[in-house]
């Protein structure tokens, strides 16, 4: 049985805690600054995580194998299971062409490309977090703001950033109700918590992504789209998790801030419409330039990028800017081809929700199997017997099958053939390969730090900050979502923690639980896990650096304003805010 000190170098925690850290930081060294392949990066620091374990935790080096297989089974399943199947359903309506229906839909709602991007990669990105979490808003909305035109660098960039307000509410909320069970404080608590800070967030997440498009210039054109869809969410997103449900968040959140667009833009559109040409070397046009033109003046272009390195192309074809906005011109899509487009989200809710009903929830729930992982044989720093060796497979009632459930509905729905179908099922495999090896590895990474006890150094360093913890608690979610790509898995690895420095230090506990989620879904946008499958949807894979520098500023400026908003809500400054 390994227990894991976190004093273990020479008996001092700071030293204990900066060695642990390498992992950590040959990570982002190597994705930010040496832009280092995602799946490269993944395995370098999976490797130093284990000799900082077997070396300076004294870990036995089968147990921490074992740890870091068990991080990678996980990392498959259920986190890739899930965007796998996600991104197969999407994959089907490429092939039939239900997508250029759903793009040409969206589209016509704004000319403005600026105003679309809020619509899909916030507002449906919201929606698709809500019903599947982890990567799947990434990958999906990624791809269709490049359908709508947007430079597949651009479309990822806004994408990741979009992807932080409704993550501590993703998957049907289970990241709150997995802090719950680790804290044991009551879930709805901290749901009213992380409703009064992540909302605020979503104020200002919509200007954030314009900004990206269209700097200054661009936020000024939109703000009266920009602050209806952020205040809309944001009332929504907490008026839900304080007062209705908090499995419906973001589910409601999502659809009150689409709506809410949708309705501003029958009185108000934008002096001018913005309209961004992809790629030269993708859809043949000479200039990366945006075009800035009048609402009456729409040009849409679809780069031929493909997913993942495939030779086929994403969204709904390839071809010129022009050739495509001729081709659109003459499409005249019936109600009955909008709501087949349509359809598969559709059902996706619907089989999600119904999966919530008790007596289905128990159904789905009797074939999960729980069973301790070989080899592992693991106590807590604190002496207790750890719950990380024990694996769960919830193989019926796992996103990721309730997904497939999903894709399987679909199929009648949009009318493709069963055998269009299982070719489109393993061209998505080949598409996310190295997103899948890279998840994977981090998660091993991820398992061999907490097993070892690394994680827990940095925790137990962190809270010895006395009375400034405050701001530092939301760090604490931030990396190890970083490093989870999970805010469910940070909220497990760290959610006890906070309880305890908060209890030694003479802090609301459950401030700085609901802290742990509401800092952890900044950490998302800079996850390999997420970066990786980024990539892979939009044809970068390889430039997962590159992404990185784009959105490590956003990041962190979130952070920052996060760190300080909890600060003041554990004095009496904003401590009003608190339910």
């Amino acid at each position: 049985m390994f227990r894991p000190v976190t004093d273990a170098l020479a008996g001092s925690l700071t030293l204990t805690a900066l060695v642990a850290l390498l992992p950590l930081l040959t990570l982002f060294l190597l994705l930010g600054v040496l832009r280092i392949a995602a799946w490269k990066a993944a395995v370098a620091s999976l490797v130093m995580s284990l000799l900082v374990a077997v070396i300076v935790y004294s870990m036995p080096v089968g147990q921490a194998a074992m740890a870091g297989l068990e991080g990678a089974a996980f990392g498959f399943f259920p986190i890739m299971w899930v965007v796998i199947n996600a991104i197969w359903v999407y994959n089907m309506t490429v092939v039939t062409g239900h997508f250029d229906v759903l793009r040409r839909s969206f589209a016509r709602i704004s000319d403005d490309q600026r105003i679309q991007a809020v619509i899909i990669a916030f507002c449906f990105g919201a929606l698709l977090e809500a019903l599947a979490g982890f990567g799947t808003p990434v990958a999906i909305t990624s791809v269709m703001l490049i359908a709508l035109g947007f430079r597949p660098i651009k479309a990822a960039t806004v994408a990741l950033v979009a992807n932080t307000a409704p993550v501590a509410f993703g998957a049907l909320a289970v990241p709150i109700t997995t802090l719950a069970q680790v804290t044991g404080l009551p879930e709805h608590e901290l749901a009213s918590i992380v409703g009064r800070q992540t909302p605020i967030l979503g104020l200002f997440v919509p200007m954030a992504l314009v900004f990206i498009i269209d700097r200054g210039r661009g936020v000024r054109a939109t703000l009266p789209a920009t602050l209806t869809c952020g205040i809309a969410f944001a009332v929504a997103q907490f008026a839900t998790s304080n007062y209705l449900s908090t499995q419906l968040t973001d589910i409601v959140a999502s659809l009150v801030g689409a709506a809410a667009v949708v309705l501003l833009l029958r009185f108000w559109q934008p002096a001018q419409s913005y309209v961004e040409i992809g790629e030269p070397e993708l859809v043949g046009v000479g200039t990366r330039e945006p075009l800035h033109a009048h609402a009456s003046h729409v040009v849409e272009g679809v780069p031929a990028a493909s997913v993942g390195g495939s030779d086929h192309p994403v969204g709904p074809g390839t071809g010129s800017v022009e050739d495509l906005a001729a081709r659109d011109a003459d499409r005249h899509d019936s109600r009955a081809d909008v709501l087949r487009a349509y359809a598969p989200y559709l059902l996706i809710i619907v089989v999600f929700s119904v999966s919530q009903i008790p007596a289905v929830a128990h159904l789905l729930g009797a074939p999960t199997k729980s069973f301790q992982w070989p080899g592992l044989h693991l106590q807590t720093p604190s002496g207790k017997t750890s719950t990380l060796p024990t694996f769960k497979l919830n193989w019926l009632a796992a996103a990721g099958t309730l997904m497939i459930i999903s894709g399987l509905l679909t199929i009648p729905a949009i009318g493709i053939s069963w055998g269009k179908a299982v070719k489109a099922y393993g061209e998505t495999y080949r598409q996310l390969g190295a997103a899948i090896f890279t998840v994977m590895a981090v998660l091993g990474l991820a398992y061999v730090m907490n097993a070892s006890g690394q994680t827990a150094s940095l925790g137990a360093w962190l809270a010895g900050a006395g009375s400034a913890f405050a701001i530092l608690s939301p760090i604490l979610g931030w990396i190890g979502v970083a490093v989870t790509g999970s805010d469910t898995s940070s909220n497990s690895l760290f959610g006890a923690l906070q309880v305890a420095a908060a209890k030694d230090v003479g802090l609301p506990p459950a401030l700085m639980a609901a802290a742990n989620s509401s800092g952890g879904v900044l950490g998302k946008m800079i996850s390999p896990q997420n970066l990786a499958i980024a990539a892979a949807a939009v044809g970068l894979t390889g430039r997962e650096g590159d992404l990185f520098r784009r959105v490590i500023g956003w990041s962190l400026g979130f952070l920052v304003f996060m760190c300080v908003l909890v600060y003041l809500q554990s004095t009496p400054v904003l401590s009003w805010m608190l339910p």
